[in-house]
């Protein structure tokens, strides 16, 4: 009895070593580590969204085009309160800074690089998963690989730093080392009684996979107070969702 005691205790320290270098913290870091994802955050190993790791948002749909963006700069407000600047990495920026402000991101701790391709995109990203001084690093590429997945997956494993993937128009979705894949889609938003104007916004949320995880979809609205849950309730009035605007 005790020698399997013995092996069942290796076998969960195992684990535990595991889902630390994915990103997954320990229960006891849980209220610290929290991203204000609310209940999506249960869908996670120890109810942990994983940072120190690579997340994919694919996006299939021009119309959605600016929705992971603005769903990404929700999470990016919980990742900056500790300091560090965030690199936005692309070859063709549509992405209007101060709309971040929105999400409670400062523009200013932004910064953007922009590539003349891809190939340069990921090596941008790979060097700066490096650097422990970084909230988080976003790259918009169309394609990427198990082999590069792995080698930023590498790279963040001695700096923590955690990386975004935007996938605009992906033209196939291969085996990768990415600790989750995520579709983002607008919804439209709510009006309040009696006023004009453009509601806040709304997305569907899928967890296409998570390493560990239980994938779900929800439906998740922007307020002052962070990502809250909608019910499936019809609203009454509706307008277009505000993203993140693009240059005209």
């Amino acid at each position: 009895m005790g020698q399997l005691n013995t092996k069942k205790d290796i076998i969960n320290k195992l684990q535990q070593d595991i889902m630390l270098l994915q990103g997954y913290k320990s229960v006891s870091g849980c209220t610290a580590k929290k991203v204000g994802l609310g209940v999506i955050e249960s869908a996670f190993p120890n109810a942990v969204f994983p940072t120190g790791a690579i997340h994919e948002f694919l996006n299939t749909e021009p119309e959605n085009a600016a929705a992971g963006s603005g769903f990404i700069a929700g999470i990016l407000k919980t990742l900056m309160l500790q300091g560090g600047v965030c690199l936005w990495i692309g070859t063709s920026r549509q992405l209007f800074p101060p709309g971040l402000t929105a999400f409670n991101v400062a523009a200013e701790r932004v910064i953007f690089i922009d590539a003349k391709e891809e190939k340069q995109v990921l090596w941008v990203m790979e060097q700066a998963l490096k650097c422990e001084g970084l909230a988080a690093v976003i790259a918009e590429v169309r394609e990427v690989n198990i082999i590069q997945s792995r080698r930023l997956q590498l790279a963040i494993e001695g700096s923590g730093v955690t990386g975004f993937l935007l996938r605009n128009d992906p033209r196939k979705l291969g085996a990768n080392t990415c600790v989750a894949r995520w579709k983002i889609s607008s919804l439209p938003s709510a009006l309040e009684d009696g006023l004009p104007g453009v509601g806040s916004p709304r997305w569907r949320v899928d967890l296409l996979r998570v390493r560990n995880g239980n994938p779900n979809s929800w439906k998740l609205e922007w307020t002052a107070a962070g990502f809250v849950a909608v019910d499936d309730k019809p609203e009454i009035e509706f307008a277009e969702p505000l993203i993140i605007g693009q240059h005209a």
